[in-house]
């Protein structure tokens, strides 16, 4: 069973999909810890409620980046986290937790990337006029939403769709595919070879929207 980390800043929707995938079996692996910037944060009422262990750590209370992600990586290690996962973490990682986790910190990014990387990704998306959005879990590396791409879902953008609304749409396929892409990592499934993902065993759909299995297999 691999142990998780997860950091999040705000209501933490994805850290309550992992929780879940986690408790029907789907998952093999435990949360160990919550790592989150704001104190506020409603993911730390979802870690209470589902009875994880929760550290706020003020990047204001840090003299440095790099002290403050060392003080992360030093929370992480001593609960023997092996994945670090990005639930609405709402700051840039850096070293040395790039460092000592590499190619083990997830994050999951509302677009299909490389397309419309960064903040409001919806909004950039609507504004280009494309058809299809959708989300990518990917590894983290130094970039901002440019690492190595794990798994992918579209959902289609219609000529009436706000930001707000394909945000909801984008986010229903967000909580399928972050459980799915971490049930890989825990499986072995993953294999990162300059900038490539490739999963072994990988099952083949019929469409081009990716809706895994979620119940226990």
């Amino acid at each position: 069973m691999i142990k998780l980390g997860v950091l999040a800043s705000g209501r933490g929707s994805n850290f309550q999909s992992i929780i879940d995938s986690i408790n029907t079996g789907y998952l093999p692996a435990s949360i160990e810890i919550l790592i989150t910037d704001n104190p506020d944060a409603y993911a730390v009422i979802r870690a209470k409620e589902n009875g994880i262990p929760s550290v706020c750590l003020k990047m204001q209370d840090f003299k440095t980046k790099a002290e403050y992600y060392g003080r992360v990586v030093v929370e992480l290690q001593k609960r023997g986290v092996e994945l670090v996962i990005l639930a609405g973490f709402m700051r840039i990682v850096a070293r040395p937790l790039l460092e000592v986790y590499k190619m083990r910190i997830m994050n999951i990014h509302p677009a299909l990337l490389p397309s419309f990387r960064g903040l409001h990704a919806q909004r950039q998306a609507i504004e280009y006029g494309v058809k299809i959005a959708g989300c990518t879990v990917h590894f983290v590396d130094d970039g901002v939403d440019t690492g190595p791409i794990i798994v992918q879902a579209a959902v289609p953008l219609y000529s009436d769709d706000f930001e707000d609304t394909l945000s909801k749409r984008i986010l229903e396929m967000e909580h399928k595919i972050y459980p799915y892409a971490i049930k890989l990592f825990c499986e072995n499934r993953l294999i990162v070879d300059s900038n490539i993902v490739t999963i072994l065993n990988e099952p083949k759909f019929d469409d081009n929207i990716i809706v895994p299995n979620l119940k226990k297999t």
